[in-house]
């Protein structure tokens, strides 16, 4: 218990000098050894890379848990099985509970109904966008939230452990330093005031030599205070050098121990790109399974939407009646009767080039199938549907997706 309440207080009294010592350094009364400008710029980059690698790792966090409830949700979850050491379940995603809710209505209202059939379609659609997420979050948290994490909690909590015990040793080594000045100028002090005193006491000696018979018997004590003094002096000079060479070479070391880790910052950037990279990637695949399975859908629901409308509504009893009408209108053939699409004639102005960025298989005869990177003839007819166009390779024609489209000129 004695060695416990010995160690707080000695461990006090540090803290307690190196406050004062820190707090006469900020106000310019101690002197304080200076790191040179290629360890400050480590130091700079370190606490740069530091601040921005937190910031991106918590909007990375936010952006693939949008939600703070759930994310927060998540995080405690995953707290517990960790420390539980179990696998924490897999959880749906939005999407999926979407898509689930949208089959168990299906049910219920009738699949063989146009509300319950689009129903079942789109639930399928939204399942297969939440499975895609799932996997994009599981990629993105290894390949990318994981190496930022383990920076922050691992390489980074060391470096700053390291930065520490480098400022206790300067904060040392400027105490050792200022002893020792101290210690010198007492000991100049000291060996001035001896001298003082023995000059004085020469000339008095001159005057009392005939009246004292002998000298040892009436030298003053300040002669032998003053010899020891300056004897002491010099024992705290030769110990305040010692301390100083000891201090020196810690922090010497320890400042080499922190250079090394500072400079694997550069490592890090490099790991850090390649995880960049990865994220990048499966950012990209991700929105683009969701758009191969948004168009798969919208074709779908296009193919059938027509069917269904007419088999509620019917058909226009004035275009039936007047089968002139139908034939001047060239987008009333074209969506009534799909023999007719050659008889639509491009505009004499407005047509472009156009290549097409993915493979399009066509619904139906009014529509033209396409290869990714070919080049086709596009164009618009009065009246048409703003998702589609009219193309043209060479004698074939037919509609064709405006999104699967890049208009060139």
């Amino acid at each position: 218990m004695d060695f416990s309440v010995k160690k707080l207080a000695s461990d006090a009294g540090v803290f307690f000098s190196r406050a004062v010592q820190f707090t006469q350094e900020n106000l310019g009364q101690a002197e304080k050894t200076e790191l040179d400008a290629h360890f400050e710029n480590l130091l700079a980059r370190a606490d740069c890379t530091k601040n921005w690698t937190e910031k991106i790792f918590r909007q990375t966090e936010y952006l693939l848990q949008p939600n703070p409830i759930d994310h927060t949700g998540a995080r405690i979850e995953e707290f517990l099985y960790e420390k539980l050491d179990r696998k924490a379940p897999s959880r749906p995603t939005n999407a999926e509970l979407l898509g689930h809710y949208m089959l168990e209505a299906a049910k219920d209202f009738g699949p063989g109904t146009p509300y319950g059939s689009t129903l079942i379609k789109v639930g399928e659609c939204q399942q297969r966008l939440g499975g895609a997420e799932r996997e994009f979050l599981q990629t993105s948290a290894i390949s990318f939230l994981t190496p930022l994490r383990n920076f922050l909690e691992g390489d980074w909590r060391t470096i700053s452990k390291e930065r520490r015990l480098l400022e206790n040793r300067r904060l040392d080594l400027d105490a050792c330093k200022a002893r020792l000045k101290k210690a010198k100028a007492a000991e100049a002090k000291a060996a001035c005031e001896g001298e003082t005193q023995v000059s004085s006491r020469n000339g008095l000696f001159g005057l009392c030599l005939q009246a004292v018979p002998d000298f040892q018997e009436t030298r003053p004590r300040n002669y032998v205070l003053s010899a020891s003094a300056s004897a002491l002096w010099s024992e705290e000079v030769d110990k305040a050098e010692h301390e100083l060479r000891v201090a020196q070479t810690e922090f010497d070391r320890q400042a080499e121990v922190t250079r090394l880790l500072l400079e694997g910052i550069s490592s890090t950037h490099v790991n850090h790109l390649r995880c960049l990279h990865e994220f990048v990637e499966a950012q990209t695949a991700y929105y683009n399974q969701c758009h191969r399975v948004m168009m798969e859908l919208h074709k779908e629901l296009g193919s059938s939407s027509a069917d269904v409308f007419s088999s509620n509504f019917g058909r226009n009893p004035s275009a039936s009646a007047d089968p002139d009408a139908s034939a001047e209108s060239p987008t009333a053939a074209l969506e009534t009767d799909v023999l007719q699409i050659e008889e639509v004639q491009p505009p004499a102005s407005g047509t472009r080039k156009a290549k097409v960025l993915y493979d399009y298989d066509a619904a139906d005869t009014s529509e033209m199938s396409l290869l990714a990177d070919e080049l086709i003839t596009v164009y618009t007819v009065p009246g048409m549907d703003s998702d589609w166009l009219i193309g043209e390779r060479g004698n074939q024609k037919g509609k064709v997706p405006v999104t699967y489209l890049e208009l060139l000129s």
